[in-house]
This record gives structure tokens, sequence and C-alpha cells, in this order.
């Protein structure tokens, strides 16, 4: 199964909602934000001190909402993650060590590519779904046509830039299963 099933959650939740936690009263909000919208999916980031609890908060009071977490940046984090019981992991970029905890981790995972190199790294360790970050620093909607050319056989989610005017463009394109973003959370 490539990366541990990760086509099955993209597929269930083209709009991945990025979210950062800073303390218990967000949690709520968060939730019942995301759930007036319908949306039931959240990658809860680990950029704040309180992102772990953050995460078993919302792993035990929210079960109706799919539960990933976004900034995994080394091994370790995947074990932390792993033990809470997290439905995927998402990172900013990809190194041989962090793709195998990832892998060997069983939970499905989106590692984070930019550059046509990068691309074909993780081609060449079988990977073929992508997290495209900052997709707006780095040509957004127009890289991703050529990507979708050059590398027919991928299928991206981008994040950073996207909002409630543009995503829908994003997603028009064959090769993006999936979007992500914090505009409905404002």
């Amino acid at each position: 199964m490539i990366q541990n099933g990760i086509q099955d959650v993209l597929q269930r939740h083209q709009i991945i909602p990025v979210v950062t936690l800073n303390n218990e009263n967000e949690v709520a909000q968060v939730a019942t934000k995301l759930l007036e919208q319908g949306i039931r999916c959240a990658e809860i980031t680990l950029r704040t001190d309180f992102a772990l609890e953050g995460i078993r908060l919302m792993l035990a009071e929210h079960p109706e909402i799919e539960v990933g977490v976004g900034t995994i940046i080394n091994a370790e984090q995947v074990q932390a993650v792993r033990a809470l019981g997290v439905k995927f992991m998402v990172s900013p970029g990809a190194t041989p060590h962090l793709l195998q905890a990832m892998q060997d981790s069983g939970i499905p995972y989106l590692p984070g590519v930019v550059t046509p190199s990068e691309v074909i790294q993780g081609m060449e360790l079988n990977l073929r779904y992508f997290k495209f970050f900052p997709a707006s620093i780095f040509g957004g909607l127009e890289t991703l046509k050529a990507y979708g050319q050059v590398f027919p056989q991928c299928y991206f989610c981008p994040t950073g830039g996207l909002n409630a005017n543009n995503y829908q463009e994003f997603l028009a394109q064959k090769n993006i299963l999936a979007v992500g973003g914090s505009w409905m959370l404002k």
C-alpha cells in the first residue's frame, strides 16, 4: 500500500484544514467551526508547546473528526503522534530517515516537496502523493499544472496561500486530490 494508504485520506477529505492549537479552549472552537461547515478532518500542526495535548484532546473529545498531524520534521515526532493514534501525518519536507520512520509507523503520510528533483527523489522511493508547500511562494497553480505534465503519476495536496477564492481552481486539476489551508477557520 503506497504511503500506508494516504490516497484514501485525500479522497475522503478534499479540504484539509491546517490547524494550530495554542490552548484547550481552541480545541472546542476549532471543532465547532469545522463541523458547522461539514468538514470532518483536521491537520493539527506541531508548531506550539500545546500541540500534542491539543491533538490528544481533539481525538478524545471529537472522534467524528479525522485528526492528522502536520509539521512532522523528525522520527521522534512520528513516534509521539503514533502513540496518540492519529489518522495521518504531513511533513513540510522529506529526508530518507524521516520517510522511513513514517513508512514504518503504518500511518498514512504525505511528505512535502517543492522542486522537480524532490519529486523525482520521492518517485525513486515509490512515493506518489506529496504535499506542495509553500504553494504560493513556489509558483502555485502554474507549477502544479506543469508538474501534471511532467509527473502524470504523481498527486499533490498544496498548502500555503490557498484561500476561499482560489482553492477550487486547484481542486479542478487532475493531479491535485486535496488542498490544505486555514481560511475556513477565520
